[in-house]
């Protein structure tokens, strides 16, 4: 994977992954986030509800899922799952609260969070909530 740009197939993984994880772990939000650095762009989940004892529990189902459905296009080993307190969960809830368009967020070079970042893909809460309720996904 190219790390310095975020591709479609890796998106679309990515969602893939996201809406199986929340049929187990509610999510209130995801995204990708690129530092600076030189490091890979990493998938943040945000569980709604994470504690010390869920956060094994949450970890194992993502070897799990990680697992069952490999792709060439999507690394596992990128998700970071971190509580709705985080300064950068309350940062990418903030940048969807008022967005009235169905499809993704994209930030580039700005401050997010706590730290100064390259790059942000925020997912809209409809396109993994929607596997919860029982709506058809694309």
């Amino acid at each position: 994977m190219d790390q310095t740009r975020l591709v479609n197939e890796e998106l679309n993984e990515g969602l893939r992954f996201v809406r199986r994880f929340h049929e187990s772990h509610p999510v209130s939000v995801a995204f990708w986030l690129k530092s600076p650095d030189d490091s890979p762009w990493y998938l943040y989940i945000v569980p709604e509800s994470l504690r010390g004892d869920d956060l094994y529990s949450a970890y194992q189902v993502v070897a799990e899922l990680g697992v069952e459905s490999y792709s060439p296009n999507f690394d596992p080993f990128t998700i970071k799952l971190i509580p709705s307190d985080d300064p950068l969960a309350e940062a990418a809830r903030e940048e969807i609260r008022d967005w009235r368009f169905g499809h993704a967020r994209r930030l580039t070079a700005t401050w997010f969070g706590d730290r100064y970042v390259e790059g942000v893909y925020i997912y809209p809460p409809a396109e993994f909530a929607a596997v919860a309720d029982g709506s058809p996904t694309p």
